[in-house]
């Protein structure tokens, strides 16, 4: 990747000047109280923030949060982002109640040297998400007319072609920031040539969601271990029943096919655990993944599968992990994903988590995140990057 990084910035002086500063902040909430639930992604774009203020950068922060329909909704304001990052930072955060209008722009013009403003929720303008190219444009039109620099630092964004990624690059002068720099450092590893043996963890709900990265990776891993949701359809294919597990019928005789080229490299649970329900409290129990109950849906692979699992994953020299291995969320169905974190932990070499659910699994379990070499911010761009893809956000940046 051939960018300016976010030193180049600094070294030519930023103190006075507005510096916009595209994050990803869109981090979960709970339902009923709005409260963030995990700020994995505020507390990453720290370092960027830390050295654009203590350079006495005028921050202009700005974010997406959830999937609102291009217009406000009290529900996915990132007012309680506002008030979390002022305390991680210790300072007080301006928060301005619109995107590009007059709250917007009296924020910005009260910024003083090393001060930060987070402006609302990009998606609350059409403009940001729209396939209309001059409406796009309208909208980088304002946003770009708050700063005189840019800084991209929402890794979990650079996949999408949106005014605040792709379009606001060309109208400022723009840098990548350190997250940004960082993940594309990692992500280039495992495309390169990673040490070997190359082993990647896949979970998940779905084959079709996840169909892309493994046929790019296919061709280059030593093992592909499945579990999630997604391995049911794989276990249709060779056969089994599988209760009222998730199932893509469209997708079972192209998995069939996959584990015909894999010759082996594909790695399927023994066991999962079998519930009568999806719910917390349903009744369970384990059972050999050829022998499912048809009643029963599989919710989390078995100990077996953890301990097959954990041994392939601990001769490892590069890991990637992108999916659970089943509905974390519920404790009695979180074994197997802590089971193949775990083992990740252990692994004397270069690991690689990446980013959504995997990422909100490690905190949810408690897990100690340094232990990974890396935890990516960005589910969907980490993929989309391993598939080959052109990533517009960078390829933006590169201009």
């Amino acid at each position: 990747m051939s960018v300016r990084a976010l030193d180049d910035l600094l070294a030519e002086g930023v103190s006075g000047r507005r510096v916009l500063v595209r994050a990803d902040l869109n981090v979960p909430l709970d339902k009923q109280t709005g409260a963030i639930t995990d700020d994995g992604r505020i507390r990453a774009v720290l370092p960027t923030l830390t050295a654009l203020r203590d350079a006495g950068a005028r921050v202009v922060l700005c974010s997406h949060l959830g999937r609102p329909k291009g217009a406000p909704d009290p529900q996915y304001s990132l007012a309680p982002v506002a008030a979390r990052l002022g305390e991680l930072l210790g300072a007080d955060v301006r928060f301005a109640t619109d995107t590009v209008g007059e709250s917007a722009r009296a924020a910005v013009d009260a910024l003083g040297d090393g001060d930060v403003a987070l402006l609302e929720n990009l998606r609350f303008n059409a403009g940001e998400t729209s396939k209309d190219e001059g409406e796009r444009g309208a909208f980088a039109d304002q946003l770009a007319a708050l700063a005189e620099a840019y800084v991209d630092d929402a890794f979990g964004a650079v996949h999408r072609r949106h005014a605040s990624v792709y379009d606001v690059p060309a109208r400022l002068p723009h840098v990548a920031g350190r997250l940004v720099l960082r993940e594309v450092e990692v992500l280039s590893k495992l495309t390169g040539e990673p040490e070997r043996p190359y082993v990647v963890v896949l979970g998940g709900s779905k084959v079709s969601d996840k169909l892309a990265v493994i046929e790019a990776l296919l061709p280059k891993v030593d093992r592909l271990l499945i579990g999630g949701g997604m391995c049911f359809t794989f276990l249709k294919a060779q056969g089994h029943e599988v209760g009222t597990s998730l199932l893509e019928e469209e997708m079972i005789e192209t998995c069939r096919d996959l584990l015909d080229r894999a010759e082996g490299r594909i790695m399927l649970p023994v066991d999962v655990v079998a519930a009568a329900a999806f719910a917390p409290d349903a009744a369970h129990d384990t059972v050999a993944a050829d022998a499912i109950p048809a009643n029963r849906l599989g919710l989390d692979i078995g100990p077996r599968s953890v301990a097959a699992f954990a041994e392939v994953i601990g001769s490892a020299r590069t890991v990637f992990w992108n999916g659970p291995m089943g509905v974390f969320e519920m404790p009695a169905f979180a074994a197997g994903t802590r089971g193949v974190a775990e083992a990740i932990t252990k692994v004397d070499g270069f690991t690689v988590v990446g980013g959504g659910d995997s990422a909100a699994a490690v905190r949810a379990l408690g897990l100690d995140e340094s232990s990974f070499g890396h935890i990516s911010t960005g589910g969907g761009a980490s993929l989309e990057y391993l598939e080959g893809k052109t990533l517009p956000g960078i390829a933006a940046l590169e201009n």
